[in-house]
């Protein structure tokens, strides 16, 4: 479940990272002095893309279909939510407004809630942990970085 003291976190985009063709979710603190990345497959990151481009699929996709089942059966997503590490692998969880917490992975997560207009969150320790500092006053990376994301398109990670 969230507590009161979950750091919000607003999904900047999702980041392939070349040669090796790793995704990355890349999640930014409110002061806007931190991005917290998770690495993320392929079909997860299309996923959060299309919604951050505002494209919808031909077809519904698993996280759309997640989100039809929760409202259909009287359900709201609340947040989706990052929850701490486990060796390499960062954990999370979706949580319903009625308190029921599903086991996910932070990018489904995030897909979910971003479907559903829900926040994400993490704890200050997992921010802490995960987090890398944002550079500030470099400009000319954070206009590429949004040259980046206003041309990537969502058949650059399939």
């Amino acid at each position: 479940m969230s507590a009161p003291d979950d750091v919000p976190l607003t999904v900047l985009g999702v980041r392939v990272d070349l040669p090796a063709q790793n995704h990355a979710l890349l999640l930014l603190t409110p002061a806007g002095d931190r991005v917290v990345p998770v690495w993320v497959g392929a079909a997860e990151a299309t996923a959060v893309a299309l919604v951050l481009d505002d494209v919808p699929p031909p077809r519904p996709l698993t996280h759309d279909l997640l989100l039809s089942a929760v409202r259909a059966l009287g359900g709201t997503v609340s947040c989706a939510r990052l929850t701490g590490t486990e060796g390499e692998t960062v954990l999370g969880e979706l949580v319903l407004a009625d308190g029921t917490v599903l086991d996910a992975r932070p990018s489904d997560a995030v897909a979910v809630a971003l479907r559903a207009e829900a926040p994400v969150l993490a704890p200050p320790a997992v921010v802490e942990e995960l987090g890398v500092p944002a550079q500030e006053h470099d400009t000319d990376d954070l206009e590429s970085f949004r040259r980046f994301l206003d041309d990537v398109d969502p058949e650059d990670f399939a």
